[in-house]
């Protein structure tokens, strides 16, 4: 079950987050761009599970789609919208898992023991940091513009990739305390920021939602990776 789990986490994170470009989010309720959108999600999990005929990888493709429709129709583009979202595909994916536990093991790709670990490492990798950058982007709209004056064009988009790159790496190789390091740091870089109540408490809200996202993510993917063969590299499975 957890092989199986492991890549279709990736087909998604590859379907949303790297596959599904800007123009396709923005124009997303149109038939033609939702069929798109499941062809992508269709194609990233037989690639992921090496299966091709199986039922259930067009069933999670429809129930995707039937998800990402009720989003566009029913609700506005939100931070609370987008985290419900993306939490029932999770639930979906752990389903389909559930179901057929043995779906990866039967795929394309048997004998592979290593393989799934090597997925789930480079899902759990994007959607700790390109995934969180739309939570805590669409958490931040709330609040308004970006107050911090002579900021550099996607400067916060770069940093907090980064910052979550960095505390993935961190939590993985078992160096959590370097996460404090990060911390103190960018309240050093951010100090003249603090001394303004309103652009302090942004910084404050974006940082905690950064490290957050990223840290919660990194603690899913090691629990799942402690179920999958090991991948030999003893730091990321003692």
């Amino acid at each position: 079950m957890p092989e199986t789990l492991a890549a279709l986490f990736l087909a998604h994170v590859l379907a949303d987050y790297v596959f599904q470009t800007s123009w396709m989010v923005e124009d997303k309720a149109r038939a033609e761009t939702l069929f798109l959108h499941f062809l992508i999600v269709l194609l990233t999990a037989m690639a992921t599970t090496g299966q091709v005929a199986s039922p259930l990888i067009y069933l999670l493709a429809l129930l995707h789609i039937v998800i990402d429709t009720v989003k566009v129709k029913a609700f506005s583009d939100g931070f609370a919208a987008h985290l419900t979202d993306q939490v029932l595909h999770l639930v979906t994916l752990v389903l389909i898992a559930l179901s057929a536990p043995d779906l990866f093991a039967t795929g394309a790709y048997t004998g592979l023991l290593w393989l799934p670990q090597v997925l789930l490492f480079t899902g759990g990798a994007i959607y700790a940091t390109r995934a969180g950058g739309f939570a805590v982007g669409k958490l931040m709209e709330r609040f308004g513009p970006n107050p911090i004056e002579e900021s550099l064009d996607k400067g916060g988009f770069w940093i907090g990739l980064l910052e979550r790159g960095l505390i993935f790496l961190l939590l993985l190789g078992q160096m959590p305390g370097g996460i404090g390091f990060l911390v103190a740091a960018k309240s050093v870089l951010r100090f003249e920021a603090a001394q303004d109540g309103k652009k302090a408490e942004w910084v404050i809200i974006g940082t905690l939602a950064s490290f957050g996202w990223a840290i919660a993510v990194t603690l899913a993917v090691m629990f799942i990776a402690a179920q999958l063969p090991p991948l030999g590299i003893p730091a990321l499975n003692d």
